[in-house]
């Protein structure tokens, strides 16, 4: 027993050995790694050796005189490497390849890329500022952040980043920290920066610790003057040292070290840790064992540069234990002191050694020993990739935070009558935000400076949502609220239920008293695009909320506390690399959208594509006519035809299907009476929804209202002014005697049927249908489809009757009527028949865009639910989507287009598989679903304009070779 426990310490006391002698700048090849460090050494001078501990800064945008300060310090002093600043991705690339011709010792290029390269270098990408990711539960998004940052800076021939910042920021007030830390728990720190650190070395890039001991509990700024830290070790020992005693055991490579005043850690509390010996080699080198290359901070910072001239600080520094000095204010001073301290064996020649040799291990580590020069081809493109935007959405998603949620204010649940208003504060815009909201419902945006007429503006309203914006420019802008705006955030929050919506720091929220009257606090950390995008989305439950905050709020709200909101199964919006799909395959869709308009096939034309419950591609092309006066944007509005069908009449059917009112074999004369012993008895919903009922295709009720000679409308069917009498509207001025539907549905009734059985597309069921379902709820398709179902789905622009409810300047025209009623048809109902229902009828008359009719089928593709509501059973969805007459070559589901069965037809692009379903429409639209690859495609167009005489797009399939385009850019 006694030698069981022996060997049990034993193992221990050797583990642990381990763990505090990591050897990080050591590769696996270590004996070819020792012989070519030696190679270089051995045949290195003096002043060589000093060379290589200074790190110098290098800007790709000055002049040809910085250029040549820069090749002097690496002919004359031999310098180790280069900090890159300022500039551009290809001129840096070109510089860089320059400096490393001309250096006889390859150079360690160096950047700050704490947030990735956009911190130094413009036309690169940012990622957001570690507070927002100390939010992120989820470690492998933060390794994966640091593997996509290592591989931009490869591409730019940088061998280490100087980051991640390991400080916990427990003072609120830090000048310099906030943002850049990942938050005040030292172990959600130090779990990030592992990540980070692991990311960012698996693609041989040198993370670099900073700033040690510790920059996170200061109230003053280092570049300006030296922050002191007044505790004792205790708490040095169990906070701020924390993340670099479990990051040592991890391979860290690198560690900077900090302008700070420890009085702890140093006596002379005028000497910056940087250039303390106690600090530097005592601690960090002896106790800790850290074997790793050692950075100053940059040595021109006030922090450190007050505390003696250029040159000394520098040789101070090497003293203190420091391998490479960044930054040096003056190299040719600072090389003359370190060698006259050699020469007067202050500084031994096994001192300058050991530093150099580390140096040279760390370039041979970073792939130095194979060196290569920049392609700077494509550089930019290759830097800025879509998936950069892809892993920013992953990291954003999952950061932001929902703080407070009470009675389940979040997210918005019940869409139907509720009226939403949003009210924007601070000083940065929200574009993104607010457009991003109105997708799902009617937002309006209220401002006054008022605050009286504020609230009495915002009366009508039952919530309003608040937006704080501050500006996104770097970590370091000020986040805090103006006690104007704290007076109105408070003043709106007692008179109506409020969603706030923080896009800045955390800490902004210590400036509010109380937050007894906010219903919701949401915080987003940052102003980007995609965190505002984002956060509207979790607003209305697209998005799941996933973030715990980093930071405590006084008592309030605790660190590490996060509400996780569901998801109420609302489309997103993405980008197609997120589900699959790919940008530059969709883009084809493009070019054929503008094709398409050169051809004069159609004026202009909205196309949607979303996947597995996210939009990827929504784009709107050209004018609403030829005119080219008003363009086409995607809120504006489409006659959507025969879309009607299965986006207004189908669902109502689905409806009462599911009631037990209408049975897929019940007969059309025992659901209107009208029909009893006509031809159309004893047809079943089956038959005619099928479109295998035999019934007419249509019947031009229209034309028997026209004078027989001149072709215009009869005075005795119509009049120029509405009356009691003339009340059915059927164009602009132009209005239909009362009693003419009672004439259209006799019409149907006497219909004779076909003599042929089989397919024969119709739009009559639909007007029995209507009939029907308007006798049974007692109001019509317009009020029923709105109450049921286009309110609580946030289907805003889809209506009959678009003239009553949406601007006209949005409402795209359909045609210029030379046939019936004469004129430009601009926001009245393209089919005729439709018309003289008075705009509503069950086989057309519904305007729409391509955002709202999306909605529709992703109900559908969702088997029925919507936005935390059930509107149908998945059994239901399956029974109507089913084929019934497939022996028969009948292609049709209950209602549904389904895919073709025979070569001649052409319903689809042939590509998609038979579970889809959709439909398509007489004036250029089309949409289509697949449950397969859970794709939803929309397609609306005017190609009957300025005439249905215009038939290229039907003639050439353009909206299934569209089709096509997107099958083709799944990539899964």
């Amino acid at each position: 027993m006694l030698r069981k426990s022996l060997l049990v310490l034993f193992i221990l006391f050797v583990t642990l050995g381990y763990a505090q002698n990591v050897e990080p700048l050591i590769t696996k090849d270590s004996i070819a790694q020792k012989k070519w460090v030696d190679s270089i050494f051995n045949g290195m001078t003096i002043n060589e050796k000093i060379g290589q501990l200074f790190m110098v800064p290098a800007y790709s945008n000055k002049n040809e005189q910085h250029k040549k300060s820069i090749e002097k310090l690496i002919d004359d002093y031999h310098i180790g490497g280069i900090i890159f600043m300022q500039g551009s991705p290809r001129k840096q690339a070109l510089l860089n390849n320059h400096f490393q011709t001309i250096s006889k010792t390859p150079l360690l290029i160096a950047i700050d890329g704490e947030w990735g390269l956009d911190m130094r270098l413009k036309n690169t990408y940012r990622f957001p500022w570690n507070m927002t990711l100390g939010a992120i539960r989820d470690q492998n998004l933060i390794k994966e952040f640091g593997i996509q940052v290592a591989q931009h800076a490869k591409r730019l021939g940088i061998h280490i980043n100087f980051a991640p910042v390991v400080d916990i920021n427990i003072n609120p007030k830090n000048p310099i920290i906030g943002n850049r830390s990942f938050g005040e728990n030292k172990y959600n720190v130090t779990e990030k920066a592992q990540a980070f650190i692991k990311g960012l070395q698996s693609q041989h890039v040198m993370a670099s610790a900073k700033h040690f001991p510790g920059h996170g509990d200061t109230e003053t700024d280092s570049h300006k003057s030296l922050p002191i830290l007044n505790f004792d070790y205790n708490r040095l020992d169990s906070i701020e040292l924390y993340p670099y005693k479990q990051l040592f055991k991890s391979n860290l490579a690198s560690v900077m070290i900090a302008h700070l005043s420890v009085k702890a850690l140093e006596n002379n509390t005028a000497l910056p840790t940087s250039l303390s010996y106690n600090v530097v080699t005592k601690l960090l080198k002896d106790r800790l064992k850290f074997k790793g290359l050692i950075f100053t901070d940059a040595l021109n910072m006030k922090g450190v540069a007050n505390y003696a001239n250029p040159g000394e600080v520098d040789l101070k520094a090497f003293l203190a234990g420091n391998d490479m000095l960044l930054f040096s204010e003056n190299v040719p001073a600072a090389h003359k002191k370190i060698k006259k301290a050699i020469e007067k064996k202050i500084i031994s020649v096994e001192r300058l050694n050991h530093s150099v040799k580390k140096i040279l291990r760390a370039k041979y580590w970073a792939g130095l020993n194979n060196f290569q020069l920049i392609n700077s081809l494509d550089i930019e493109r290759d830097l800025n990739t879509v998936y950069n935007e892809v892993l920013h959405t992953k990291l954003v998603n999952n950061s932001i935070t929902l703080l407070k949620n009470e009675a389940e204010i979040f997210p918005i649940k019940h869409l139907a009558n509720k009226k939403i208003a949003y009210v924007k504060l601070g000083d940065a815009k929200s574009d993104y935000f607010v457009e991003m909201l109105k997708n799902y419902t009617k937002v309006d945006v209220v401002t006054n400076n008022d605050l009286g007429n504020l609230n009495e503006m915002l009366r009508q309203y039952d919530l309003v949502i608040i937006g704080y914006h501050k500006s996104n420019a770097h970590p370091w802008k000020s986040y805090k609220f103006s006690n104007e705006e704290l007076v109105k955030l408070q003043e709106i929050a007692r008179h109506k239920k409020v969603i706030l919506a923080v896009f800045a720091n955390p800490y902004s929220l210590l400036q509010l008293k109380t937050f007894q009257n906010i219903e919701s606090v949401l915080v987003a950390y940052q102003n980007s695009k995609l965190a505002q995008k984002a956060a509207a989305q979790m607003v209305f439950g697209a998005l799941e909320t996933k973030g715990k905050l980093p930071v405590s709020i006084n008592n309030e709200f605790l660190e590490g506390h996060g509400i996780l909101s569901t998801s109420l199964k609302r489309l997103s919006y993405g980008i197609p690399e997120s589900v699959g799909m790919s940008s530059q395959k969709l883009s084809k869709i493009d070019s054929v959208a503008k094709e398409i308009i050169r051809k004069k096939m159609t004026p202009g034309l909205q196309v949607l594509v979303a996947r597995k419950g996210t939009v990827v591609y929504q784009k709107s092309f050209g004018y609403h006519t030829y005119s080219k006066v008003n363009k086409v944007k995607n809120h504006h509005v489409y006659d959507v035809a025969s879309l009607t069908k299965i986006l207004a009449s189908l669902p109502l059917i689905m409806e009462l299907e599911e009631m037990g009112k209408i049975r897929l074999n019940s007969t059309l004369g025992s659901l209107v009476p009208e029909l009893k012993n006509s031809n159309k008895d004893t047809l079943t919903v089956k038959e005619v929804l099928s479109h295998n009922g035999r019934l007419k295709a249509w019947i031009p009720f229209y034309r028997n209202t026209l004078d027989s000679v001149t072709n215009k409308p009869l005075d005795k069917f119509y009049s120029n002014k509405r009356s009691r009498k003339y009340s059915i509207e059927v164009a602009k001025n132009l209005f239909l005697i009362k009693d003419y539907k009672d004439s259209i549905f006799n019409q149907i009734i006497a219909a004779e049927q076909r003599e042929k059985n089989g397919y024969k597309y119709s739009d009559l069921s639909f007007y029995i249908f209507q009939k029907f379902i308007e006798k049974f709820y007692g109001h019509n398709l317009d009020y029923l489809t709105q109450e049921h179902f286009y309110k609580s789905l946030g289907a805003n622009y889809t209506t009959y009757l678009p003239l009553q409810k949406v601007p006209i300047n949005t409402i795209v025209p359909t045609e210029i009527d030379d046939y019936f009623r004469y004129g430009q048809l601009k926001g009245y109902v393209h089919d005729m028949g439709a018309a003289m229902m008075g705009g509503i009828a069950g086989h057309a008359g519904l305007f729409s865009n391509a955002n709202d009719v999306a909605k529709v089928m992703q109900l559908f593709l969702q088997k029925g639910y919507y936005g935390g509501k059930r509107y149908f059973k998945p059994e239901t969805i399956h029974k109507f989507n089913t084929r019934y007459y497939e022996n028969d070559s009948i292609r049709k589901g209950i209602g549904f287009d389904k895919p073709q069965l025979l070569k001649k037809e052409e319903a689809t692009c042939g590509c998609v598989s038979h579970k889809s379903f959709g439909h398509s429409g007489f004036t250029g639209t089309y949409t289509w679903a697949d449950p397969e690859t859970e794709l939803v495609y929309v397609f609306l167009s005017n190609r009957v304009y300025p005439t249905m005489e215009n038939k290229d797009l039907v003639t050439y399939n353009i909206r299934t070779k569209v089709q096509q385009l997107i099958q083709d850019a799944i990539i899964e």
